[in-house]
């Protein structure tokens, strides 16, 4: 079942202090590990695609409870602690914050080439999951953050997260790749953030009319968008700003257009996946369509509830570098001592055991 969530992410500068993160390293692979040997890895992309189990992910490993850097610093210390496990544990985290993110595609592919897994599927769910969170909703966040978590099964999940310069606040968004029927109808496992805005939201069950009918427009000819938008300087939706002519520049539009018009995508999935095609476009097309055909897109922010945590700078209290210094060690003697039948898990186990230094 879908989730949503509704918590405070507010834009912090800075880093994670060294000291904090060389400890988040080790206690997060200690607790996927041992989550992953007790309850499967299935399990573990569950809680990871959950807002509310994220979030106290972040907050037991000793991150701000509030702040948008829990994303990116857990999801960070993930990546890193897995890495000398990953291939025995068969479970891999791909992409990160800014420039790297932009590197998951081939990460995703080098781990296939490695276990044998097919990338192809795994590269599309990467790329689609972030056009639908940059362009089919639009909501002001823009994404700087894409964490693709999956197993050598080819399950996966996402955490991925956007920044609205104007209100200093992010999006977090998560996916999950079990019982996905679709990327572009109500796909997200949970979106969570500060505050609801006026939103686009393309992937709304209730815009899968617009979906169709921009589908259409997409193949037929750019002139029929750029003269249908032409004869209104601006046009108004519902809890959503004012869009006119000015935002949409009518040759960059008809570029789109004519190629879109070229390659005939045979769904608005399809024509989501083009390169070229984003954010604009797609509004441009959903206003043409709702002109034209009378479907109205959802305005509906997926974005709902609230929840809060623990805390790293000095809330609820300061961290108590012993007490997670012992909780690192409890962890890891948890594990050596657990009763394990599954033969595959020894290797891991056996080498966790060896990073008494990390």
């Amino acid at each position: 079942m879908a989730r949503t969530g509704f918590t405070h992410l507010p834009l912090h500068g800075g880093k994670a202090p060294r000291w904090l993160f060389e400890r988040m390293v080790p206690l997060s692979r200690e607790i996927i590990v041992f989550m992953a040997s007790e309850l499967g890895r299935d399990e573990v992309l569950r809680r990871l695609s959950d807002p509310y189990w994220f979030q106290a992910f972040g907050c037991v490993l000793g991150f701000d409870w509030h702040s948008s850097g829990l994303t990116t610093t857990v999801c960070g210390a993930l990546k890193e602690g897995l890495k000398p496990v990953a291939r025995d544990l068969g479970l891999f985290v791909a992409g990160g914050k800014g420039a790297t993110s932009r590197k998951t595609p081939a990460e995703i592919t080098a781990v296939c080439e490695r276990t044998g897994l097919d990338p192809d599927p795994l590269v599309y769910a990467s790329r689609i999951s972030a056009k639908v969170d940059n362009s089919a909703v639009q909501d002001g966040y823009q994404l700087y953050h894409h964490a693709f978590v999956f197993t050598d099964k080819g399950e996966w999940c996402i955490v991925q997260q956007g920044m609205n310069d104007a209100n200093a606040m992010a999006r977090r968004y998560h996916w999950l790749s079990e019982g996905l029927a679709t990327f572009v109808d109500e796909p997200h496992a949970a979106v969570c953030c500060d505050a609801r805005s006026d939103t686009l939201n393309l992937v709304a069950h209730e815009s899968a009319a617009t979906r169709e009918s921009s589908a259409q427009l997409a193949v037929a000819r750019p002139e029929v968008v750029l003269e249908a938008l032409g004869h209104l300087p601006s046009l108004e939706m519902p809890r959503r700003h004012e869009v006119a002519m000015a935002d949409i520049d009518p040759k960059r539009l008809q570029k789109i257009l004519l190629k879109t018009y070229e390659a005939a995508p045979a769904n608005f999935e399809a024509l989501l996946g083009m390169e070229g095609v984003g954010a604009k476009t797609l509004r441009a097309l959903a206003l043409t369509s709702e002109l034209i055909y009378g479907t109205k897109a959802s305005v509906r922010d997926p974005a709902r509830y609230s929840f809060a945590h623990g805390g790293k700078d000095g809330t609820p209290f300061p961290v108590d570098r012993a007490t997670y210094d012992k909780t690192i060690d409890v962890m890891r003697q948890a594990l050596n001592k657990a009763a394990i039948d599954r033969s595959e898990k020894v290797a891991a186990f056996r080498r966790l055991n060896e990073l008494n230094g990390v």
